[in-house]
């Protein structure tokens, strides 16, 4: 197939679900080839399989989490939101480059470092506790220049505030500052969204 095709059948199969468990194997095959809009495109539809199929996924992980090396922004990108997607249902999976994902919170990319964001919301949402000493990480990413990112940060706190709020609650006033001072409109709703659940979780 030429790429064209090959990236229109990846978009067919990432919406069929039922084809998904049958097909980990080929599209990890993919994640050889030359083209990064390939690759690009079955590292997302990996990270999405592997949240449904965790245990057929497992041969692959070390091969997707090797792109978060990459000198690709793109290929970044989608590792980590792969491994947000596969960690969210088995975080023991992607556990052994929790480290390597961590150093992207600062790379010079805003959208990586946006990346970096969601795919923790999505390892937090059911193992919060992985996240418990690394909070001042997501504090300075509450700062960041980029309002991308600075839309998303606070995200992680809402998440965290409403699983385990002790982890955040310190964070309240830097929150607070955010949601009446940030110069973006959405940013200030997120803030505000971070605030409201922690301090309505117990």
């Amino acid at each position: 197939m030429s790429e064209k095709e090959l990236y229109s059948h990846l978009g067919e199969l990432t919406k069929d679900k039922e084809q998904w468990k049958e097909n980990i194997t080929f599209v990890a095959s993919l994640l050889k080839e030359q083209s990064i809009k390939i690759i690009g495109k079955s590292l997302w539809l990996l990270g999405e399989m592997g949240m449904l199929y965790p245990e057929e996924i497992s041969p692959f992980v070390e091969q997707i989490a090797a792109f978060l090396k990459s000198n690709d922004e793109l290929l970044k990108e989608r590792a980590l939101n792969a491994l947000g997607r596969i960690g969210r249902t088995d975080y023991e999976l992607i556990k052994p480059y929790r480290d390597e994902m961590f150093l992207l919170a600062t790379d010079d990319s805003p959208s990586v470092r946006l990346s970096f964001i969601w795919a923790s919301e999505n390892i937090a949402t059911n193992t919060p506790e992985a996240y418990e000493h690394f909070i001042p990480i997501f504090e300075k990413l509450l700062d960041d220049k980029n309002v991308r990112v600075r839309i998303e940060a606070p995200e992680m706190f809402r998440v965290l505030g409403k699983r385990k709020p002790n982890f955040v609650r310190h964070c309240l006033n830097k929150l607070k500052l955010l949601s009446e001072e940030d110069d973006d409109r959405i940013v200030r709703i997120h803030a505000k969204g971070a605030i409201k659940a922690i301090t309505q979780s117990k």
